[in-house]
């Protein structure tokens, strides 16, 4: 994706498309989330499983592992470390394979 395909977002637009992502929340110039599992070694499922579709969309967030927990905090270097289109792409894809993960370790 070059720079001229990003759409870098205002602060009304992020706070608009946030309404959307519950438990995302927008502070300094990133959206971020704290995902919580059972044991250290689902995180790690968890990413293995996520690494796949950071590499294909060139857009892999900050992650930070405490144990059983991961904070994702999304933005675009190449935008000059803006919240863009892509950071909500990407957001919404860590929902949905996480929830799919949920459902597989019940």
């Amino acid at each position: 994706m070059s720079r001229e395909d990003i759409h870098i977002l205002n602060e009304e637009e992020i706070n608009e498309r946030l309404k959307e992502l519950p438990g995302w929340e927008y502070k300094g110039n990133k959206i971020s989330k704290e995902f919580k599992f059972r044991e250290f070694l689902d995180v790690l499922a968890f990413l293995v499983k996520m690494a796949p579709f950071f590499e294909k969309n060139d857009h892999h967030p900050d992650m930070h592992i405490y144990y059983s927990k991961v904070l994702f905090e999304l933005t675009r270097w190449d935008a000059d470390g803006k919240v863009t289109d892509l950071d909500f792409i990407t957001a919404e894809e860590i929902e949905r394979v996480f929830k799919e993960f949920e459902i597989q370790k019940k």
